[in-house]
């Protein structure tokens, strides 16, 4: 998976099934994607939060790309929209903790600091899956999609692999089970809870459900809020 900033739950309910999660580091920044962006709650509506970047080369690598000069400013606006936004939610305390370490974190290489983030709150919600970055894999890195991935599970001595479910169009299981490998796709159940009296809005970035749910609720439905087909 490419690594994200504060991702929606069901890229963590991915992590947790699994005994190795790849990180790709090796591949282009995707503008307008999740490497770099969210949705929070802000006053009842979803609005991005956004890591503002260095402006560079569209076809760097996501390791080769830096966080902007500004950031050090852009980061407090960050936080306080964080803190306006939930400072009245009934787990703010435990879940800011973790957030506004990962926004504090120092070093500005943009891979860093996203892998950074997903280890801090794997460490809250007690994820134990090892991450692994796909550079340090040895295959061609020049291979694309599918049998990019093929080559990662082969040379992992994979025999399952785990895709969201937005990979149904992407990935053909004939082609896995060729290769030794049994093809499965995690689809996140329609999980909702209270977002104060609002309106719920669903697929917000696992700040949302850290904020509003108990780490032991969180931890729950990492386990029980998705079905695998």
């Amino acid at each position: 998976m490419q690594p994200y900033i504060f991702p929606y739950i069901g890229y963590f309910q991915l992590m947790n099934t699994v005994d190795e999660f790849v990180v790709y580091d090796n591949i282009e920044f995707t503008k307008k994607g999740w490497i770099n962006r969210n949705r929070v709650l802000v006053n009842g509506k979803d609005e991005y939060i956004t890591l503002t970047l260095k402006k560079d080369s569209d076809y760097l690598h996501i390791k080769d790309r830096f966080l902007a000069d500004t950031w050090e400013i852009d980061r407090k606006k960050i936080i306080n929209r964080i803190i306006e936004s939930y400072r009245k939610a009934q787990n703010f305390a435990a879940a800011f903790e973790v957030i506004e370490r990962c926004i504090l974190y120092q070093d500005k290489n943009l891979f860093n600091f996203l892998l950074h983030s997903l280890l801090q709150v794997n460490e809250y919600l007690d994820i134990k899956t090892k991450l692994v970055k796909s550079s340090s894999i040895e295959i061609n890195h020049r291979l694309k999609s599918e049998e990019k991935v093929i080559s990662i599970c082969k040379a992992k001595n994979a025999t399952t692999y785990i895709n969201p479910i937005g990979g149904v169009d992407l990935y053909n299981k004939n082609n896995f089970y060729k290769e030794g490998i049994h093809l499965q796709f995690l689809q996140a159940k329609n999980i909702t809870y209270t977002q104060f009296k609002n309106e719920f809005i669903p697929w917000l970035s696992i700040i949302d459900v850290m904020m509003f749910n108990s780490k032991e609720g969180v931890k729950e439905l990492l386990t029980k809020g998705y079905v695998l087909k």
